[in-house]
């Protein structure tokens, strides 16, 4: 690629622009290798994004720059990307969120120096209802990627005993994050309140290496088991999705056992595609899997749903 770029990308018509920007100085990766990525990576990607409100963080100037989030499409984007119109009570406006439903979405995005994609929770067919929840296991303090680990294979055995099917991913910083596939059926206030009772399970077995308190000074050398994610308009980055790291990390899905040894440097934008091919789409199950929480929710005693 050269500083700028006609192309076209399943007959769209697009105009790349600064595509030798450096957007990882230490790593000398440029936007061009960003927009590559992810039009390589879509494949895996497109299911785990596809009718999802989209939540975007931009560096046009690099990973040390300023950058900000983007919620709404800007009023330059082309007309042919769809977006997602909805009402914020919090900004008492309609906010106009992207869809990255095509291949030439996800390549005007990325021109954008869009580096990291954060889907919603729940598609527009049903917005209210989430199709999967997440637990966000944070390192705190001097805590580090491998006790999250720890506390994430003592996750999986309360999952476990639950009879609950969980998946893994690296978040592509220093944490982890477990996804839990759930049937459309439960309200975002649900899910959190059957996330806490948990969290607070993995606290009550491990209270030397987990917590859920959620403010960080007092969080001490603990990881942090975060399950407030769960809220209608809150996101988490999405697989494959890059962050804006040293070495450009890519939050990546693992098998179970390959947690004890793996490290999030392990996957990298330069790194993760052969794996990818190799794999497949480990988190393809996240959305073919759905599971009723009926039985778990009984056993954990929570309140009964109306």
């Amino acid at each position: 690629m050269t500083k700028k770029q006609e192309t076209t990308v399943e007959d769209r018509r697009l105009t790349l622009t600064n595509l030798d920007k450096i957007l990882w100085p230490d790593d000398h990766i440029t936007k061009a290798e960003l927009i590559h990525y992810y039009l390589e990576v879509y494949s895996f990607l497109a299911k785990h994004l596809v009718g999802r409100p989209l939540v975007v963080t931009r560096y046009p100037d690099g990973i040390h720059g300023q950058h900000f989030y983007q919620k709404d499409a800007p009023d330059y984007s082309p007309d042919w990307i769809r977006t997602c119109p909805l009402y914020s009570e919090e900004s008492k406006r309609v906010i106009n969120y992207i869809l990255a439903d095509d291949l030439p979405t996800i390549c005007w995005l990325a021109n954008q120096a869009c580096i990291e994609l954060h889907p919603w929770m729940s598609p527009g067919s049903h917005l209210d209802y989430p199709d999967f929840a997440v637990l966000d296991l944070d390192p705190a303090g001097q805590t580090t990627y491998q006790d999250a680990c720890t506390v994430a294979l003592v996750l999986k055995q309360v999952l476990d005993e639950l009879n609950l099917f969980s998946l893994v991913k690296t978040s592509g910083a220093t944490g982890l994050h477990i996804y839990l596939p759930v049937k459309p059926e439960y309200t975002y206030e649900e899910i959190r309140l059957f996330t806490r009772r948990i969290a607070e399970i993995v606290v009550e077995l491990i209270p030397d290496q987990a917590t859920v308190i959620r403010q960080v000074k007092k969080r001490g050398n603990l990881v942090y088991v975060d399950y407030l994610q769960n809220v209608r308009g809150k996101t988490v980055c999405s697989p494959y999705s890059v962050r804006p790291r040293p070495h450009a990390p890519v939050s990546t899905p693992l098998h179970w056992e390959e947690v004890p040894g793996s490290s999030p440097i392990d996957f990298t934008i330069r790194t993760v595609l052969p794996r990818l091919h190799q794999t497949g789409d480990l988190f393809a199950p996240v959305l073919e899997n759905p599971q009723s929480l009926q039985n778990a929710w009984s056993r954990l005693g929570l309140p009964r749903r109306d």
